[in-house]
């Protein structure tokens, strides 16, 4: 698609109400009905320097090194070389048959096909606060780049990036050239239907993959193959599946156990795999752990390794365990001492508190920022709190301690639909670059969505009063 104007010439309080009227209804679970756009509209995508796009295009290389890096650490602490409490702290909370998932042969050395990163643009540069393998907003960030294409801006990726990127990403992992895939979305994960179903209907225009969005009813196993069940009554063979249901909850997910064993039988190629150790956020944890050091040089390389303990914030495992009197937690300080114990942080002031307590994974809290507190908003009591539910869910649900890292004030403009009047504001930026896998070590940025939420505002996400808009190269962007 060329990015030629279709309404040239527009004022950008104009532009930013074609780009209002002009991405598609229905995308997004709106609680207001009389809101079409559940966000704030920029009449342009955020601009981001043709520097910084090189740098996230060498991130998005950097984290396909450290997906397999981290899945070929999990596997030799499974099979007992390398420290065992990698594997530990990685299957904790976990059932035996989500364990023995990870571990079967089909699945062993299969990594996420897509690959989304939240990125904090800081004063120093990006700081990832998490990764996601089952991200939501492909469609929603590939519908915003169509629509400022039809406005004549360019996104990063173009106008069909996010699409072009899926399709060639289950063309590499199906190993067929025009495959069909169904996009299986369970209810637990609804709320990304709408824009799974755009998605699929853009792969359509792109014209390389048959993508077929449905219900985990509509699945039709068979020992041959497997089949997705069209409206019609038709029945297309199945290639590859795209798994847009959690884990956590797998036994909820109707006919999981037909598609595991197509899956595991190479009757069909599952992604992303059902291994649920690649979605914990306490593999930043890991590598940071200097016990860890040698084997993540000696797996990413020393250049690699240096940029992505610079990307990954500061990350600890909530693990109630006594130490031995001679050990402290490395890297963590309070009051100017080193931690022995996680308790000696309840008495630290609002202002040394710079972290942030999260649910790990494998859990209903784990996504969508449910889960996640700041410690730094919290009063003294909410945050002993804080600490005592993370400690005490350590044998179910680990959780993590994050360095928190204030994004670099921005400013950025906006449609006030009420009055009809650009405006500016002061935010902070989270950015989530969507990388697919494209062959053994490369990956294909398919997009970028920018969250700008207001400065004042501690959590980065889609709320009411953030724009959400994809980004273009500009050469005095940030």
């Amino acid at each position: 698609m060329s990015c030629t104007a279709s309404v040239p010439n527009l004022t950008a309080r104009e532009q930013a109400q074609f780009i209002h009227d002009t991405l598609p209804d229905g995308l997004f679970k709106i609680e207001d009905e009389r809101e079409r756009i559940p966000w704030r509209v920029s009449p342009e995508p955020f601009a981001l320097s043709p520097k910084t796009v090189a740098e996230l295009e060498r991130i998005g290389a950097d984290l396909l090194a450290f997906y397999r890096a981290l899945n070929g650490i999990y596997n030799r602490s499974a099979r007992g070389t390398a420290p065992a409490f990698v594997a530990e702290y990685l299957d904790r909370g976990k059932p035996e048959h989500i364990v023995k998932l990870a571990r079967q042969n089909r699945f062993k050395q299969e990594i996420p096909g897509v690959i989304r990163p939240d990125l904090l643009l800081t004063d120093d540069g990006f700081v990832a606060s998490e990764l996601d393998s089952v991200p939501g907003g492909m469609g929603f960030v590939g519908a915003l780049a169509q629509a400022y294409c039809k406005a004549g801006i360019e996104s990063v990726g173009g106008a069909n990036g996010i699409a072009r990127g899926f399709a060639a990403m289950i063309a590499h992992a199906s190993g067929v050239e025009h495959p069909n895939v169904a996009i299986v979305v369970s209810e637990e994960s609804a709320d990304y239907r709408a824009e799974l179903t755009w998605l699929a209907e853009a792969i359509a225009e792109v014209g390389t993959v048959n993508a077929y969005v449905c219900s985990p009813e509509s699945i039709v196993f068979t020992e041959e193959a497997l089949f997705v069940r069209l409206d019609d009554g038709r029945e297309e063979k199945l290639d590859a599946l795209y798994r847009n249901f959690e884990l956590f909850d797998l036994l909820n997910v109707p006919k999981q156990e037909l598609m595991l064993y197509a899956a595991r039988h190479n009757r069909v190629k599952m992604t992303p795999p059902p291994k649920a150790t690649l979605e914990e956020k306490l593999s930043f944890a890991l590598l940071h752990h200097p016990a860890l050091a040698q084997l993540w040089r000696a797996e990413l390389g020393k250049d690699t390794f240096a940029r992505l303990q610079t990307l990954f914030p500061q990350t600890w495992v909530l693990d109630p365990r006594p130490l031995p009197p001679q050990a402290v937690i490395h890297g963590l300080s309070a009051n100017g001492a080193p931690v022995q114990d996680w308790r000696a942080l309840v008495d630290l002031g609002k202002s040394e508190r710079d972290y942030v307590v999260k649910p790990s994974g494998f859990s209903a809290l784990a996504w969508g920022s449910r889960g996640v507190k700041i410690a730094n908003d919290l009063t003294k009591e909410e945050w002993i709190a804080a600490i005592d539910e993370a400690l005490a869910s350590f044998e179910r649900t680990p959780y993590i301690l994050q360095r928190f890292h204030k994004g670099k004030r921005i400013r950025m403009p906006y449609l006030d639909r009420t009055e009809g009047e650009i405006r500016m504001f002061d935010g902070r930026v989270r950015l989530c670059p969507y990388y697919f896998v494209t062959g053994e070590s490369s990956v294909t940025l398919g997009g970028v969505l920018a969250t700008i939420a207001p400065a004042d505002k501690r959590l980065i996400h889609g709320m009411s009063d953030a724009v959400m808009t994809s980004s273009f190269v500009k050469e005095n962007g940030y």
